[in-house]
């Protein structure tokens, strides 16, 4: 009888980057099938890990960032820039990952703007005017509270121009956004995805706070009635502006703690991508040795 051969052990593969887990697939968007409680690709097992994942992405991301920027100051021909969009519902934690994410590197070396409501002087322009003018130069990541996308969101849902003006932008915003890769800008978009009823224990929470009072706005409980809108209005603009060169992921945030990681996870490995070195000398370094050991 021929002897049974042993099953050979399977080769555990290596877990996805997180932009493949988290990248939006081309297509229709539900919003209603993407859980913003889930964790895809945290290494821990809950919110007690967050603070050690997030130390184990500090250093490289920060000299990752140093090379980025050392490349700009140097001049470099085809010196890349970073840019994050950071978009989503009222609370869903711009802020908190500008502090927390962004946090990890040299401020010098972010650009962060948040775009407000535009002045009668920027609804003069077109209404890329005034993005185009906060993009990062070489060298440098640019942080985007909120983006373009709001001239399809906020002016749709509020009516605020005709549907046959908003429809149009999307294939503007992506003909600009192809421009910017094509001139070597890294593109990251990132919804930060929020359930209604985390958005309500949020708003309660800063009523909960004196200490909080400050970041609470009326209004946004206005814009929270119209949640159905909004999120049609996401969908559309996740769908639409869901391109190659710059495409959307969808980072769960219901836990902040995930989220605040995703997204320096994010930034980190499209920093890794660059395979920046660090800029030559454009000097004779034993030149300069001797001068500085006799000065």
């Amino acid at each position: 009888m021929a002897k049974k051969q042993k099953k050979s052990a399977k080769t555990p593969s290596a877990p996805l980057p997180l932009s493949d887990l988290l990248r939006l697939p081309h297509g229709p968007v539900d919003l209603s099938t993407l859980d913003p409680r889930a964790t895809p690709g945290f290494p821990g097992k809950d919110k007690s890990d967050a603070p050690a994942a997030t130390e184990v992405i500090g250093p490289e991301l920060s000299e990752l960032q140093e090379r980025l920027y050392a490349a700009g100051r140097a001049a470099e021909a085809g010196a890349p820039s970073v840019l994050l969009v950071l978009q989503g519902m009222d609370t869903s934690g711009k802020g908190g990952v500008i502090r927390h994410a962004i946090g990890l590197v040299d401020p010098q070396g972010v650009k962060i703007k948040a775009f407000k409501a535009p002045t009668a002087d920027e609804r003069a322009h077109p209404f890329l005017w005034r993005i185009t003018r906060e993009l990062p130069p070489p060298g440098m990541i640019g942080i985007f509270d909120r983006s373009q996308y709001e001239d399809v969101l906020v002016v749709r849902v509020n009516e605020l121009v005709a549907k046959s003006v908003w429809s149009a932008r999307y294939r503007t915003i992506n003909n600009w956004e192809a421009k910017l890769a094509a001139k070597g800008t890294v593109i990251i978009k990132c919804f930060l995805h929020i359930s209604a009823e985390e958005q309500k224990a949020r708003l309660l929470a800063r009523l909960d706070d004196p200490s909080k009072y400050w970041k609470y706005n009326p209004g946004d409980v206005d814009e929270r009635a119209k949640w159905p809108a909004y999120t049609e209005a996401y969908e559309a603009a996740l769908e639409k502006g869901n391109t190659e060169v710059a495409p959307w992921y969808v980072v769960p945030s219901d836990r902040k703690w995930y989220r605040n990681w995703a997204v320096a996870q994010l930034l980190l490995e499209h920093l890794r991508a660059l395979a920046l070195g660090w800029p030559p000398a454009d000097f004779d370094v034993a030149v300069e040795r001797k001068r500085v050991a006799a000065s």
